[in-house]
């Protein structure tokens, strides 16, 4: 099977300066091999739920006999590596509407889901280990009047619980009402979840093989969970170390599908909520080319060179299209019989050359196709190579401190407010 390739396209890291690092390295897989081995853990997360398929499959099943539509309801690693994966492997053909809701705090959205889902019959799934985030248990509190106002006492069988198995609020509430739960692990954070039934279920519902995807992440952990030249985590994890060393302050995270945007906002959140600490880190952006080679492109060409790029570039798409004849004089005759993809692909080389021309360094993933199996591995590979990035920049790339402090002052406003 093809793998997926890494390729460093600057001249300002050299081969020398990646294998300088080996020592480095054996010391931060030791330390993680000392806080994780005998546990679950994200690192083991691909094999041990590839057992817990099944189960998933099962409440899957019986959400999609019972809904037209559900609302999965997380802010944050609860819903942004599931609808990252969906919308990335999804198709025109769909047998029930997900909707989205409980990531922010706005009426006009939750009244748009609201509209959608009205006249439907449909359920709930609610993402959180504690159950007590505001904004994704504010709108369960919407969602749940609805369904009451709806079934009536039967309201408790369409809501489906993925928290901690001990617990939390929402865990008292769901023994309380007799929802179908499924556990997030206890040693797993928010943003590195995707792998488990926060992530597999809504994925499931969207009718992606989470057997396919699960593959593809357990083989990334048993091909890079070992320190060679050839390891795309480390590499990885390396390069944007010394080009941060080197001046560099932002990192663009491109594709050239806007399908992977949503994987772009996962990416964000992952290297955001586990660099960015101490006053240290990358700030992590994201760009959707060609889209934005008419916007941004002119401020990553000209601008400050103190950005890099990293890129998803997929190789072979899921659909193409192929330039027809036309007689109207577009001036376009040369591009005739080319596949449109083709064409995307000139535009991918030729914005790479000129980015790497002007002082942007970029860093390439190649990925043979979009399929669950590569999905599954680029998760697992972008997971690792944050926790080994977090380990060199000096900081625990596995807490969020600071997300903490707008929570105190929002809930202190509201409690000396009135509507």
């Amino acid at each position: 099977m093809e793998k997926i390739i890494l390729n460093l396209n600057c001249s300002s890291i050299e081969q020398k300066e990646i294998d300088s690092f080996q020592p480095t390295l054996l010391k931060v897989v030791a330390e993680m091999n000392k806080l994780y081995n005998g546990s679950l853990g994200w690192i083991y997360a691909p094999s041990v739920w590839q057992k817990e398929v099944k189960k998933i499959q099962k409440v899957k099943d019986r959400i999609k006999k019972q809904s037209q539509a559900v609302v999965v309801i997380g802010i944050g690693g609860s819903y942004l590596g599931a609808r990252a994966i969906i919308e990335s492997l999804k198709d025109d053909k769909e047998e029930i509407a997900i909707h989205f809701c409980g990531n922010n705090l706005s009426a006009d959205y939750l009244s748009t889901v609201v509209k959608k889902i009205e006249g439907k019959d449909f359920s709930v799934i609610v993402i959180s280990k504690s159950g007590t985030t505001i904004e994704p248990a504010i709108s369960f509190r919407f969602m749940r009047k609805m369904l009451m106002d709806k079934y009536g006492s039967d309201f408790n069988k369409r809501i489906f619980a993925i928290t901690d198995a001990k617990k939390g609020i929402l865990r008292k509430m769901s023994d309380q009402f007799s929802y179908d739960t499924l556990p997030i692990p206890g040693d797993i954070g928010g943003r590195y979840s995707v792998l488990t039934s926060v992530g597999l279920l809504p994925i499931a519902l969207a009718d992606i093989n989470i057997e396919e995807l699960l593959r593809g992440a357990a083989d990334a952990q048993k091909h890079l969970y070992a320190i060679n030249h050839d390891n795309i985590a480390f590499q990885y994890a390396v390069a944007r170390n010394i080009l941060h060393k080197k001046g560099k302050l932002i990192e663009i995270f491109c594709n050239y599908e806007p399908r992977l945007s949503f994987l772009a906002e996962w990416w964000k959140q992952l290297f955001g909520e586990s660099e960015g600490k101490d006053h240290k880190g990358l700030f992590p952006a994201s760009a959707n080319y060609t889209t934005d080679l008419h916007s941004l492109g002119q401020y990553v060409q000209d601008g400050p060179r103190h950005l890099f790029e990293t890129i998803i570039n997929i190789k072979e798409p899921i659909k193409n299209l192929i330039i027809p004849e036309d007689d109207t004089k577009d001036g376009l005759d040369f591009v005739e019989g080319k596949s449109l993809d083709f064409i995307n692909k000139q535009a991918y080389l030729g914005a790479i050359k000129a980015h790497v021309d002007g002082g942007v360094p970029n860093i390439v993933f190649d990925v043979p196709k979009l399929t669950p199996y590569y999905i599954g591995y680029l998760i697992y590979t972008l997971e690792l190579s944050c926790a080994i990035s977090g380990y060199l920049l000096g900081v625990n790339p596995f807490d969020q401190p600071g997300v903490e402090q707008y929570k105190k002052n929002m809930m202190s406003l509201l409690d000396n407010s009135t509507s």
